[in-house]
């Protein structure tokens, strides 16, 4: 298993980016000051700040880590040749060109005239160059290389583009967000905003941050997309729940990275 530095979230690394947070005496994560105009928070929080000291631990180790198993998979496939192409990730693209994928993503592709996360960027560059079937969301194929793939970023500070093209997506990940729903009548904003750090059914509800995708919970014993967790969380609210890749959910998801600017990336976190 291969060894990759996981800055500003163990103790005892170096190498913190300037825009990482730090950890303080007592093995919490300290907040980012918050400076955008029109952001709802003043402090944004990791996940990490709220997991019990075993899971940071579990985290912070890669060879505790059980999602670096799924980190292996991707590591395997992206050397390996498939469909009709006959053709890796490898051949076009070094693992060094991954470098801030992770803290960037999703973007507004120009060609193809749509918001792309790293998972719908896979499956197309599965589709359109290796002429390969697309991986399903949540597979452990899919999980894998999204794993793989956004490690490389561990440690940068998100930094998402919300202007230009992605400016609808932007709007219409917000008003999800805000939007009441379901038969308990709640928005993201009512766990995420108005309680975090308070309990629920004895666990401590966060803000929501998404910077450690996919991560592994320890409720699923595996890891789960992003999405796969606003589609549990739209089910806790008696709400319809969207599709993996649905345009709801990748217009959330961008909202989301909007509102975690400046954490680092935390692939694969260890949740609760």
């Amino acid at each position: 298993m291969s060894k990759l530095k996981f800055a500003g979230i163990a103790a005892g690394l170096a190498a913190v980016l300037l825009a990482s947070p730090a950890l303080a005496a007592d093995g919490k994560m300290s907040p980012i000051k918050q400076s955008i105009k029109g952001h709802p928070l003043d402090e944004v929080y990791s996940g990490y700040f709220y997991a019990s000291k075993e899971t940071q631990e579990m985290q912070a180790d890669d060879f505790a880590n059980p999602a670096m198993t799924w980190h292996d998979i991707g590591e395997t496939n992206w050397s390996k040749k498939d469909g009709e192409a006959g053709k890796a990730c490898a051949e076009c693209h070094k693992v060094d060109d991954m470098k801030s994928v992770g803290a960037r993503y999703p973007i507004y592709d120009e060609k193809l005239k749509r918001l792309m996360n790293v998972e719908e960027r896979v499956n197309n560059c599965r589709k359109s160059y290796m002429k390969a079937k697309p991986w399903k969301y949540d597979s452990a194929n899919m999980l894998g290389m999204a794993i793989f793939v956004n490690a490389q970023s561990r440690g940068i500070a998100r930094s998402v583009k919300i202007d230009g093209p992605a400016a609808s997506y932007f709007k219409k990940g917000k008003e999800f967000y805000y939007a009441r729903r379901g038969q308990l009548d709640m928005s993201c904003a009512h766990c995420h905003e108005k309680y975090y750090g308070q309990k629920i059914r004895m666990n401590t509800l966060t803000q929501g941050q998404s910077n450690g995708f996919p991560t592994y919970r320890l409720k699923w014993q595996k890891p789960g997309s992003l999405h796969r967790r606003f589609s549990g969380c739209n089910k806790q609210v008696r709400a319809k729940a969207f599709k993996r890749g649905s345009p709801e959910y990748m217009a959330l998801e961008l909202y989301l990275a909007w509102r975690g600017q400046g954490l680092p990336i935390e692939t694969p976190a260890v949740r609760n």
